[in-house]
């Protein structure tokens, strides 16, 4: 016994096949013998599939007993709400417009039968909703609004919902799909979690490029995770996912941490936290949580509008002044003498009540540490951009920039001073994901900053661990998301 077709009533199904069965669906529940290893795969052609009805426990058994079934209960489910039956088929949107261009009515229904239709110009459309949507027989509805076909509804029909004028090729269909004579459909991806990974498409210094999105989403499904890139225009959306990774520049009053508040909201997993986006996001909270804990930084002051002449005696010059929410060398400056001074403390002033001033540390690069669940990740060199004292340089009357090289190492090539500090320095912030920012200077390592959000692009973070980077982040949320899942139980 290799299929079974399994119906409410055996004299639904007429078409006798070599190596397939037909028994009823009390049959299929009861019988011991159809639970046996023989049986490759269960086709559940069952008048209802409605939840807890013989037809829904002829395909939660068979997924029980490793049996294939078409539909999964997975699919069953799915087609109950029509908004995900929408949401899964919005990647057809090209296909439906050029498949249905011909019709002039403004509703059309489309009868799929093991993956076709009557009118073979309608085969290719079938075949992707049957493979994305795997119930034997199906029925999909169109509207046309405003000039664009969309999917109005799919839904699974039975062997007696069939038109009679359809039944000979239903029949013809069913004969050529079990004979092999008709492509499988490939066996649908059924992930335990669903992650959303937040990214803006049109932001020319993302914590991530389009290649290492890519490769995040590879080792994701590797760890049963769905995925789906999604925008700024999508924060409605979030209680569909279970995790959500941001991959674009976090800033306090900004879409990114809408986002991560609401989805720590809704109980989702999330990189980052809103918890580290408010602590990394303001260095005037670094700058009094790093002395707290004797971990080194450069010679800090905090300014407001009565100690500024307390800089140069504290500092000398050339010094750095920082605004709180600086983030890729935005909002960071270099005063080389008392005029330039006074006049960037005088306009960062104007937007914060507080800054950081630091005395200046020339070096040829900067340490990158990564740090993920409080464990060393990876390691780089930031280089200085070519004749500037950042990694960064700005242009801004022309506003372009360019960016030193990066060279990412073993964590064993770094000094243990380096890694040591930089774990210490994250651990205060918490369990995400973090990239420390230090210079050595002779004997000294400094913490100059603790960022959440850190790039992980293709071709740089990456150089050294390759793909198993992007899996480590992967499997972090995997971990997260079962014993979420586990204490929920």
């Amino acid at each position: 016994m290799s299929m079974l077709v399994v119906v409410s009533n055996p004299k639904d199904w007429s078409l006798a096949l070599p190596d397939v069965n037909v028994v009823s669906a009390r049959e299929y529940l009861t019988d011991p013998a159809c639970a046996g290893h023989g049986v490759t795969q269960v086709f559940n052609l069952c008048r209802s599939y409605r939840y807890q009805s013989l037809g829904y426990y002829v395909s939660l058994l068979a997924e029980a007993r490793s049996q294939k079934p078409l539909p999964g209960v997975t699919t069953i489910e799915d087609l109950q709400s029509q908004n995900l039956v929408r949401l899964l088929t919005s990647d057809l949107h090209g296909l439906i417009q050029s498949a249905l261009a011909p019709i002039r009515s403004d509703s059309f229904t489309l009868s799929i039968y093991f993956g076709r239709n009557l009118a073979e110009r309608y085969d290719l459309l079938s075949r992707h909703l049957f493979n994305l949507l795997q119930a034997p027989l199906l029925q999909a509805d169109f509207v046309r609004k405003h000039d664009s076909w969309q999917v109005k509804s799919v839904v699974a029909v039975t062997v007696t919902e069939v038109p009679p004028q359809h039944r000979d090729f239903m029949i013809e269909s069913a004969r050529a799909y079990f004979s092999g004579r008709w492509p499988r459909p490939r066996r649908r991806y059924l992930p335990r979690f669903t992650l959303a990974i937040l990214r803006d498409p049109d932001n020319t210094q993302p914590a991530s490029n389009a290649a290492a999105i890519r490769k995040f989403e590879k080792a994701a499904r590797a760890l049963g995770l769905a995925t789906q890139v999604i925008g700024r225009q999508d924060l409605a959306r979030l209680p569909q996912f279970d995790a959500l990774f941001i991959r674009d520049n976090t800033f306090i009053n900004h879409y990114t941490y809408r986002f991560s508040r609401r989805a720590a909201a809704e109980g989702l997993v999330v990189i980052d936290d809103p918890v580290s986006i408010l602590r990394c996001n303001n260095k005037v909270y670094l700058a009094e949580l790093l002395p707290q804990h004797n971990i080194a930084t450069p010679k800090t002051l905090l300014v407001h509008r009565g100690n500024v002449q307390d800089i140069i005696p504290a500092l000398g010059l050339p010094c750095v002044l920082k605004q709180p929410d600086s983030c890729l060398s935005i909002g960071v400056v270099k005063a080389e003498t008392a005029e330039e001074l006074q006049a960037h403390v005088t306009r960062l002033l104007e937007n914060s009540e507080l800054i950081v001033a630091q005395e200046f540390l020339p070096t040829e690069f900067d340490w990158r540490v990564g740090i993920l669940d409080r464990r060393l990740l990876f390691v780089c060199k930031y280089h200085m951009a070519r004749g500037h004292w950042q990694i960064i340089h700005r242009d801004a009357e022309h506003n372009t920039y360019e960016e030193g090289p990066t060279t990412a190492l073993a964590l064993e090539e770094a000094p243990s001073e380096v890694l040591r500090t930089a774990l210490r320095a994250a651990n205060l912030i918490g369990d995400g994901f973090y990239g420390v920012d230090l210079k050595q200077v002779g004997d000294r390592c400094c913490v100059i900053e603790v960022n959440d959000n850190p790039n992980v692009d293709a071709g740089n973070e990456d150089n050294v661990l390759k793909d198993a980077l992007y899996h480590h982040v992967m499997d972090v949320f995997a971990t997260r998301l079962e014993h979420h899942a586990g204490r929920l139980a």
